[in-house]
């Protein structure tokens, strides 16, 4: 069984050696067939964890600290579970995005490109995720970040290349950051097994070594996740690449370095999580989603604005600290679950409406060459499923029932006034009125008749199986806050770091 875990790493790495030496006509059906291949392994490793509990499998038969562990939780299964089931329909979006076009073009090179890099960024996404190891993570970012920046610039645009250097720089910068982090926690533990530090932090006194450990993870880790005011290379990065490599930076990518940050700040760093620490975070979660959200609103460009909007929706991840964090009786009080699930079902939940989104926009510009607002006249004419997919997107985004943000938003809001602290519920609901003013401001010209008639002659009208694909991604982003219940359940199995502080009581 759990051999399963090295095969989540090893089927999308032979995957992407495997179409690099394919020609363009064959790459695309075989880079399918080994996304199809990784996801369903991803969401039957998560089935196995939710039914049986954590895996663990030792490379060599060599464990820790001798040799190096691969590890999955709760946590860990619900990370691969949503790559899995993202990572599917992106990947059938991209099959059908980088097809030959009716008027005749053929974008070969950036199909050929694509799928190697592809399969190779998702490799080192569930390294990452089944790793316990804190080298071996910090090899899993610096593949993800590579990876990331040559999906970016296989448009060859010029925009893209400068948008790729300035998200290389900002991902060295942050790996450099992790690094050195980890080198002072080698240094202080003599061991790089993530479970081990755990125990001997626990025992440990919260030197200076740890909260300078602490601080340069933290602040490498949070610059390539992009949390406000670190978020400078994601606009322009997420916004120039093709439509599906932008659904997969925003949907997966800087997911991976959020999940690396609640691994050690709940596992390695748990006594260090103090109420004051969780309300910095608080604070820079809320800067994140005022001023994401606003500069989303300021946008003429409906990618940008997609992309601002990430950057805002970062900010209600990091808003998972304060509400996991106990407010009150820190000594005794356990961490709120509730705060915990609710932030990375918003996770879930943002990933499959972040990527409908993008898809669509990636829609609207084969249809007419660009993404202007003032363009969009006549849309929900013309492309009423895309029109459709937005707009149910965006029902996700902004928190409104029964989608599965209305449930992440749910579980936050109740964790906040459980614990005595309603002016993160204000944040919540702000942000949700936020993200409507963004939603409706699009909706508002998809529905204006066309003067002049941008839509009525589409220039190249896309394939219905492509808005299908972005069309199902945005319906199971509200499908899913019909039953949370067996979610939640999985990112409770295996997973101790959930547990309060040593000397706290446990939930």
């Amino acid at each position: 069984m759990s051999e399963a875990l090295v095969w989540s790493i090893l089927i999308p790495l032979l995957g992407a050696i495997v179409t690099f030496w394919l020609n363009p006509r064959q790459v695309a059906a075989i880079g399918l067939a080994f996304s199809l291949a990784t996801g369903s392994l991803a969401l039957w490793i998560a089935y196995a964890i939710w039914r049986d509990g954590s895996l663990l499998h030792e490379l060599g038969g060599w464990g820790a600290p001798l040799g190096i562990d691969l590890y999955a939780d709760g946590l860990s299964a619900f990370m691969l579970a949503t790559n899995g089931l993202v990572g599917i329909l992106i990947s059938a979006a991209a099959f059908l995005y980088f097809e030959p076009k009716a008027d005749g073009s053929d974008p070969a090179q950036e199909r050929r490109a694509f799928w190697p890099i592809w399969l190779f960024l998702w490799s080192a996404l569930n390294l990452a995720y089944v790793s316990s190891d804190a080298f071996n993570l910090y090899i899993a970012v610096e593949l993800i970040g590579l990876a990331g920046v040559a999906l970016i610039v296989i448009t060859g645009r010029r925009e893209a290349m400068v948008a790729a250097m300035r998200y290389l720089l900002a991902a060295l910068l942050g790996s450099l950051g992790y690094l050195l982090g980890v080198a002072m926690l080698y240094g202080e533990f003599h061991t790089l097994d993530l479970r081990l530090m755990a125990e001997l932090s626990a025992e440990a006194e919260s030197g200076m070594v740890l909260w300078v450990a602490l601080a340069l993870i933290s602040v490498g880790l949070m610059v390539k996740t992009a949390l406000f005011p670190l978020h400078f290379w994601l606009p322009p990065a997420h916004s120039s690449a093709a439509a599906p490599v932008s659904a997969v930076l925003s949907a997966l990518v800087v997911k991976a370095t959020f999940y690396l940050l609640l691994r050690l700040w709940f596992g390695v760093f748990s006594d260090q999580m103090t109420t004051s620490f969780g309300q910095l975070f608080g604070v820079l979660a809320t800067m994140a989603i005022v001023g994401g959200s606003v500069q989303a609103i300021l946008q003429r460009r409906l990618k940008m604005m997609v992309a601002y909007s990430t950057v805002a929706h970062i900010g209600y991840l990091f808003l998972l600290l304060p509400l996991t964090i106990p407010y009150r009786s820190s000594d005794t009080a356990a961490w709120n679950f509730d705060g915990f699930s609710g932030g990375l079902y918003h996770l879930l939940s943002h990933a499959l409406a972040k990527s409908a989104m993008f898809l669509a926009a990636g829609i609207v510009i084969m249809s007419m060459g660009n993404d202007r607002l003032r363009n969009l006249r006549g849309m929900a004419h013309q492309l009423p499923l895309t029109t459709f997919t937005f707009g149910l997107a965006g029902v996700s985004l902004m928190g409104l029932p029964p989608s599965g943000g209305f449930v992440a938003k749910w579980f936050m809001v109740n964790a906040a006034i459980e614990s005595g602290q309603w002016w993160w519920a204000v944040v919540l609901l702000a942000g949700g009125l936020l993200t409507a003013v963004y939603v409706f401001l699009v909706l508002r010209y998809a529905f204006l008749p066309a003067h002049p008639p941008h839509f009525q002659s589409l220039p190249a009208r896309p394939a219905r199986r492509l808005e299908y694909v972005a069309l199902t991604l945005a319906i199971l982003s509200v499908a899913i806050g019909f039953r949370a219940v067996e979610a939640f359940a999985l990112l409770e199995a295996g997973a101790p770091f959930l547990m309060a502080p040593a000397g706290s009581n446990g939930p």
